[in-house]
């Protein structure tokens, strides 16, 4: 590979779908196409990935699945959440992750209840803001990112295609928030399959967040499939917007297998590595 590119897995697809790899066998198969990450991997399996001499890209912020739907937009989860992210935080830092995953959540004032009312743009916005500063100066101390990802609401065919009614679901929303947050830890996780999905124009929006992107995500659309030519958004272009940005960080490859597995996150790594 040319080394521009830093290629990550993200563990769940392959639990999901197709061979339903074990850790093992996921870290053999990066291991085989030269790709140093396994990403979203428990804390409690990070032994596997060192014995493999991986690391992991992007950890967990500790909280019970979906870890999506519980997030910084609800005080009803904050003391929970804050608790979750510091330890995630300390174990990032004790083993070398750079990131520490973080959401929304839901809009809904009970992430189980779509019926129990919703809090507005501004409320959630505010909520977050108010969460993330709690955990910043811990996350500043140890060097770790927090990056707040944001997720499309309008794929409804799938639990893991789409989120409907979670409330980051535009890019400009989410970096406003970081930006409110005010600290420089404080990081996007742009998913160019989901800013695809609610917003587009994704060279412009690569370099209008460059400030703020902490971590990529690569899916192709629609579908959240294989980055193949049945899908459209052009993700040589895509990383050379990422290039021309100075980013150095990791790209995640989050797709949903349709096919061989292993064939399509060699296309994967092979259309991204420009």
């Amino acid at each position: 590979m040319k080394g521009r590119i830093n290629h990550s897995f993200v563990q769940w697809c392959y639990s999901v779908a197709g061979d339903k790899w074990t850790l093992d066998q996921l870290c053999e198969q990066a291991k085989s196409m030269g790709v140093r990450s396994i990403e979203l991997v428990d804390a409690a399996d990070w032994p596997t990935l060192k014995k493999h001499g991986l690391t992991c890209a992007i950890a967990f912020n500790n909280m019970p699945p979906p870890q999506f739907a519980k997030g910084f937009s609800n005080p009803k989860y904050h003391a929970q959440l804050i608790e979750g992210t510091k330890k995630a935080i300390d174990q990032a830092a004790d083993f070398g992750c750079p990131s520490v995953i973080a959401f929304t959540g839901y809009k809904w004032r009970d992430a189980d209840d779509p019926k129990s009312g919703e809090f507005s743009l501004e409320e959630g916005a505010k909520n977050c803001v108010e969460g993330f500063k709690q955990v910043m100066s811990h996350a500043e101390k140890k060097k770790i990112n927090i990056c707040l990802e944001m997720l499309n609401t309008r794929a409804d065919d799938h639990p893991m295609k789409g989120h409907p009614g979670y409330q980051g679901d535009h890019i400009d929303y989410c970096m406003d928030i970081c930006k409110a947050v005010g600290s420089p830890n404080m990081k996007l996780l742009f998913d160019f399959y989901h800013v695809q999905i609610m917003d587009g124009d994704l060279v412009r929006r690569v370099h209008q967040c460059k400030d703020y992107i902490g971590h990529i995500h690569t899916a192709g659309n629609p579908g959240r499939c294989e980055l193949d030519a049945k899908q459209e958004i052009n993700y040589a272009a895509c990383m050379q917007a990422l290039l021309d940005i100075g980013y150095k960080g990791w790209v995640g490859h989050e797709f949903i297998p349709t096919r061989d597995a292993a064939t399509g996150l060699r296309e994967a790594v092979a259309v991204c590595d420009i």
